[in-house]
C-alpha cells in the first residue's frame, strides 16, 4: 500500500518490444493495411505485400481525417499498478475495455512507511473490522463460515478508506480507445472542476498515468485531437434535475457510495455518471442500524476521514440503459453473494420500475413481476449454479 507512483506495463503481444515499450510504428502499419480491406479487390493477403509507402499514405489519411476505427483492431493489455481506485473507476466507465481488478474483499488494508493511507484510516479500518466480525458472527454465524465473515468485514470496513487508495488491475482496450481516453483526461486536467482537493489528487494521478503511457510509446497525437469535444463519461452535472423514466429504456438517479458505483460499473451495457453532493453524507451498513450508539460512532469516525474522500461517502449516481440490460443486472446483483449496498439499490430500482410499468400498463409488466419475489434464484429464467441455502439472502432482507 505504499505511496509509489503509478506504474504501467504492457502484457505480451505482437507489438511489445524487448525494452517493454509499444511498437507503435508496426501497429500503425497493420492498421493502415486493414484500412484498405474495404476497397481492395484481392483482400488482405494482397495488402500485406503492398509497398510500404502506400500503407503509410493510408495511415496519414485515416489518422488525419478522423477515420480511426481501424486502430481499434490493435488491442493492448496494460498491467496497471498503484492506480488510485477512483482513477480505475474513471477508466472502467469507458465501455470499450476488459478489466480484472484486485478485490477489496480479499485485501486487508495495511499502511506502509510511505503510504497514501493515513494513520487514522488504518486505525479506524482495523477498529471496524473487528466490530463487523463480531456483529456478523453474532447474527449470521450459523450460516456463514469464518472465511466469508472475514471477507464481509473487510468489505464493510473499507468504507472508511479513501477512494484514492491504490489498486492493481489488468486493463485491456484498443490503441484508438486508450488515446481517446488520454485526450479526455487532458481535457479534464485543463478544465474540469468537481471539488478542489478531489480534483488536485485526481489530476495528479491522471498526469502520472499519461506520463507512463507516453513513456511506453502508446500515445499518438493524431488519435488525440478530440475533434468532437468528447469528455470522460463518469462525471455529470445537475443530475438532481433529471427525471426518472422507466419503459423499454430507463433512466434513474439515486444516491450511493463510491463503492457501490464501482460495483455498478461492471455492467458495461448500462451507463453511469456521478456527481458530488453539496453536503457530505455517508453510507451506514445496515447491520449497524439496530444499535444507535454504533451508528453515531460510525458517522463520527466517517467525519474523521472526510477530507480523504472515504469510499463510504455518498454521491449522486445517474443510471440508464435498456430494460433487458437492467434485468441482466438483476441476475447478477439480486443475490446473497453480491455486495449488500448494490443489492439493495438494485432491488429498489426494480420495485420503482414495476410501479412505473403498472401505471403505464406496459407490456413489460408481466415480465418484471416475475422478478419481484426474491433473489435471482427465484427468477423463472435463471439457474443458480450453487444453492446458498440462506433464507435472508434469498428473500433479500439480509443486513450484511
Amino acid at each position: 500500500m505504499e505511496q509509489t507512483k503509478i506504474k504501467v506495463g504492457i502484457l505480451p503481444n505482437q507489438f511489445l518490444k524487448s525494452d517493454g515499450t509499444f511498437d507503435k510504428s508496426e501497429a500503425l502499419k497493420l492498421s493502415g493495411k486493414i484500412a484498405g480491406v474495404c476497397y481492395d479487390e484481392e483482400g488482405f493477403a494482397h495488402l500485406e505485400a503492398e509497398p510500404e509507402e502506400k500503407t503509410m499514405r493510408r495511415i496519414e489519411r485515416t489518422l488525419n481525417n478522423g477515420h480511426h476505427s481501424v486502430y481499434d483492431h490493435i488491442s493492448i493489455s496494460f498491467n496497471l499498478q498503484n492506480v488510485p481506485k477512483i482513477l480505475a473507476m474513471v477508466l472502467n466507465n469507458e465501455h470499450q475495455y476488459t478489466t480484472s481488478e484486485k478485490s477489496a474483499r480479499y485485501t486487508p488494508v495495511v499502511r506502509g512507511d510511505d503510504s497514501i493511507i493515513t494513520y487514522e484510516e488504518e486505525k479506524l479500518y482495523n477498529k471496524w473490522l473487528e466490530i463487523f466480525k463480531i456483529k456478523i458472527k453474532s447474527q449470521y454465524g450459523n450460516v456463514l463460515k469464518d472465511a466469508r465473515i472475514q471477507k464481509l468485514a473487510q468489505e464493510n470496513a473499507r468504507y472508511l478508506v479513501t477512494v484514492f487508495m491504490p489498486t492493481q488491475m489488468i486493463y485491456s482496450t484498443s490503441l484508438r480507445q486508450i488515446n481517446y481516453i488520454a485526450s479526455w483526461m487532458q481535457q479534464y486536467i485543463e478544465s474540469m472542476e468537481i471539488a478542489p482537493s478531489f480534483d488536485k489528487k485526481l489530476k495528479k494521478s491522471m498526469q502520472e498515468l499519461l506520463g507512463e503511457l507516453s513513456d511506453l510509446n502508446v500515445l499518438e497525437d493524431r488519435l488525440m485531437k478530440n475533434d468532437k469535444y468528447r469528455s470522460l463519461s463518469l462525471f455529470g452535472k445537475n443530475l438532481d434535475q433529471k427525471v426518472d423514466y422507466f419503459g423499454d429504456v430507463y433512466s434513474c438517479t439515486y444516491e450511493g457510495s463510491f463503492s457501490s458505483l464501482a460495483q455498478a460499473q461492471r455492467h458495461r451495457s448500462l451507463d453511469y455518471q456521478m456527481e458530488m453532493l453539496e453536503e457530505k453524507e455517508y453510507y451506514i451498513p445496515p447491520i449497524l442500524m439496530d444499535d444507535p450508539i454504533l451508528v453515531e460512532e460510525w458517522l463520527k469516525d466517517m467525519e474523521v476521514v472526510k477530507n480523504v474522500y472515504p469510499q463510504g461517502e455518498m454521491i449522486r449516481i445517474s443510471e440508464s440503459g435498456k430494460y433487458e440490460d437492467f434485468i441482466l443486472k438483476c441476475k447478477e446483483r439480486l443475490c446473497g453473494a453480491a455486495q449488500l449496498e448494490i443489492m439493495d439499490q438494485t432491488k429498489e430500482t426494480l420495485l420503482k420500475y414495476q410501479q412505473y410499468l403498472q401505471k403505464t400498463s406496459s407490456p413489460l409488466l408481466q415480465d418484471i413481476e416475475r422478478r419481484t419475489h426474491g433473489a435471482r434464484c427465484t427468477f423463472p429464467d435463471y439457474d443458480c449454479p450453487r444453492d446458498c441455502k440462506w433464507k435472508e439472502g434469498k428473500t433479500l432482507v439480509r443486513k450484511i
